[in-house]
């Protein structure tokens, strides 16, 4: 009895092992190039660190962040950090959710095809542009006109930071309530409920792992923005100690572009320039930790249907 040979095309074989090896190689370039940004990060803040001199005091605990003159307060760019992004998520989480729901509860189906894309190109737009719009409207039109805040503050920045963060939240929390199957709305409108009693009780514990997803990736993205808060929080030349949201203030990623404004300003006592990497690190760390925290979040909310 003739045999048939089950094995395939070899031609076919090898083409899919070019492409394997391609797709293994791109892969590979990507974890080499994080583990090489990983290795710089830490050899260089370990240049930083053991380049403080401690004798004086401690150069990490002083009255603000100045680099250039040896003055390395971590509280003060995290402080700022760490405000800005409440103030944003405070102005993008309610009006991305709210702009979720309504996409996804209430917009009639021409409204939807017609907001949706909008919205999608809103958070397209480079946030250079949107800093320049936190500094010459949102800082003298909603900020100045209800404090006595000066141009430059961290309230306009986070203000603008919020605005660039609305549609990622939106977005992404949208797709995610739209998942959530029909049934469940149809049971629940079958009982008795109102539309908003459904989304309330209904939609959004269905979709909760997706708008704290949603939530989470808005504050990664509110803690690595640069040139809203370079632009109108001011401060670039370094910042004092202040939780003030209506003073100026320097994030961590402003402080990092403040003092590595082309190679060759990059001078000052010490180590200046070992502290941007320092300042790297620690903003990678956050950000994985928050990341992680976030993934075992969204697991224990997660639903499946």
């Amino acid at each position: 009895m003739q045999q048939i040979d089950l094995s395939g095309n070899p031609k076919r074989h090898r083409r899919e092992r070019r492409v394997r090896r391609v797709l293994l190689t791109a892969a590979s370039a990507s974890l080499a190039v994080s583990v090489a940004i990983v290795v710089t990060l830490l050899s260089e803040s370990a240049t930083f660190f053991s380049g403080l001199d401690f004798g004086d005091g401690n150069p990490l605990w002083t009255l603000g962040w100045f680099p250039r003159r040896g003055l390395f307060d971590l509280l003060t760019i995290v402080g700022a950090t760490i405000l800005i992004t409440l103030l944003a998520m405070v102005v993008a989480g309610p009006l991305g959710l709210g702009t979720a729901t309504y996409l996804s509860e209430f917009a009639k189906p021409r409204a939807r095809r017609l907001l949706k894309p909008i919205i999608e190109v809103l958070a397209g737009i480079p946030s250079v542009v949107i800093g320049f719009f936190a500094l010459v409207w949102i800082s003298p039109n909603i900020v100045q006109r209800f404090t006595d805040a000066s141009v430059f503050s961290m309230a306009a920045a986070g203000i603008g930071v919020g605005v660039l963060t609305i549609p990622i939240i939106a977005s992404i929390a949208e797709d995610a309530m739209r998942a959530v199957p029909n049934h469940l709305r149809e049971a629940s409108l079958g009982l008795g409920a109102h539309r908003s009693t459904t989304v309330r009780r209904v939609v959004y514990p269905a979709a909760a792992s997706g708008i704290i997803a949603a939530m989470i990736l808005g504050i990664s993205r509110a803690i690595g923005e640069t040139m809203v808060v370079f632009m109108a929080a001011g401060a670039v030349g370094g910042s004092l100690r202040t939780f003030n949201i209506f003073g100026p203030g320097q994030t961590m990623t402003a402080a990092i572009a403040a003092l590595a404004t082309g190679s060759d300003q990059v001078v000052g006592q010490g180590t200046a320039f070992q502290s941007l990497f320092a300042v790297a690190l620690l903003l990678f760390l956050m950000t994985l930790i928050l990341n992680v925290a976030s993934d075992r979040l969204v697991r224990r909310v997660q639903e499946r249907y």
